[in-house]
């Protein structure tokens, strides 16, 4: 089994990686979901996982008639965000290495790409040559596809900045994202061939716009902007004339992502329309506020079905207290995060300290100490780890 961090070569039946201590995990060609070793199929969808034998069905197939292809599936319309990844420089590789080390360091690209999509819930649909079509929204759609395939995008970048391919080769890679209405369904049906595959024009406007891409750089269509909100820092790129494209097409460079403490305000920076209504809960937040002002300790659970105003609640009642002395502590989880227990306490870490992205470990680590104060060298060292 190959390790999807080092891409080091393990035997079967091992938990973890020789090499860098991973846990080793099986993709799903389907989802790119990972799933424990020894597993024979996804949990995530139920498709058949690599090294598994198919299991044989209790129901007869009716007979194709010869020389007829089965009929295809029925097709869906849908929206989808499609993220094209083109690998930097593969014709000099080629011309470089000998056929099967070309072959392998292409494969472990597609493995680290393959890796880091699969938290955002990004779906392999096709490995082009030295490429890689990742589908955002399918199978299964999320409120949030854009912004997944933008954070899919950074990471992918990060990987292949930290990783090196035979010997000390650093690879480099151009990513493209789109989003727009698609028809899935299958093509080449009843051939060795068959797949499902999304028509339309996002495909090729994702493809168009990796193009536009530098080395390194992540450029989006204008529609795919919209959907993000202010969690990301974005550079305009005008209008482009894009080959195939009747009008000039608005495109956008990816900076990198913005520090905001909740998605609701990365969503709302731009202001806020009228609140109206909630007067009974917010009553309610403002009595429990004055008996913690008193003394009396409070713990309040907010719940409710996505969408109903949970954070705007939370939002106007920090608002009615910004007259008096208090200080805020925002903790927000995330569904990219779920296997970090700890991940909302260093967010807000980062955020208190003013730690950039960009910041070397020496200033990472510089800036915490300043936030720490007193704090014991070996307790600073545990936190700088953690993040």
């Amino acid at each position: 089994m190959d390790c999807s961090a080092c891409g080091a070569l393990n035997p079967e039946g091992k938990r973890f990686c020789a090499d860098c201590g991973m846990a080793l995990a099986l993709l799903c060609p389907v989802c790119a979901s990972l799933n424990a070793p020894g597993k024979k199929f996804c949990g995530e969808c139920g498709s058949a996982l690599p090294g598994s034998k198919p299991q044989p069905t209790a129901h007869a197939t009716p007979a194709t008639p010869a020389g007829a292809r089965p009929s295809a599936p029925d097709a869906e319309r849908r929206q989808l965000t499609v993220m094209f990844c083109d690998l930097v420089g593969s014709t000099a590789l080629s011309a470089r290495l000998d056929p099967e080390d070309l072959q392998q360091l292409i494969r472990r690209y597609h493995d680290a790409v393959a890796a880091a999509v699969a938290p955002y819930a990004g779906h392999i649909a096709q490995f082009l040559g030295d490429g890689v079509l990742v589908y955002f929204g399918y199978p299964k759609a999320h409120e949030d596809d854009a912004a997944r395939a933008v954070r899919a995008g950074l990471s992918i970048l990060k990987t292949l900045e930290t990783q090196r391919f035979h010997g000390d080769t650093q690879l480099q890679t151009r990513i493209g994202i789109a989003t727009g209405r698609v028809v899935i369904g299958e093509i080449g049906t009843g051939t060795p061939a068959a797949e499902q595959s999304a028509s339309g024009e996002t495909p090729n406007l994702a493809a168009r716009l990796q193009g536009q891409a530098k080395p390194g750089e992540i450029v989006l269509s204008d529609d795919t902007r919209k959907l993000l909100g202010e969690a990301f820092a974005l550079e305009s790129l005008g209008a482009l004339d894009l080959k195939g494209f009747a009008t000039p097409t608005q495109a956008w460079r990816v900076l990198g992502e913005r520090r905001v403490a909740t998605r609701f305000e990365a969503h709302h920076m731009q202001g806020l329309v009228e609140f109206i209504g909630r007067d009974s809960e917010v009553a309610l937040l403002l009595d429990r506020w004055a008996l913690a002002r008193d003394g009396e300790g409070q713990v309040v659970l907010l719940s409710g079905e996505a969408g109903i105003g949970k954070s705007r609640i939370c939002q106007t009642l920090r608002e009615r207290l910004a007259g008096e002395s208090v200080a805020t502590v925002l903790l927000q989880c995330s569904p990219y995060f779920s296997s970090s227990a700890l991940y909302p306490i260093m967010q807000h870490l980062e955020r208190t300290a003013g730690i950039e992205a960009a910041d070397s470990p020496e200033v990472r680590a510089g800036k915490l100490e300043q936030l720490a104060g007193t704090l014991p060298a070996a307790s600073l060292g545990c936190l700088l780890r953690l993040m």
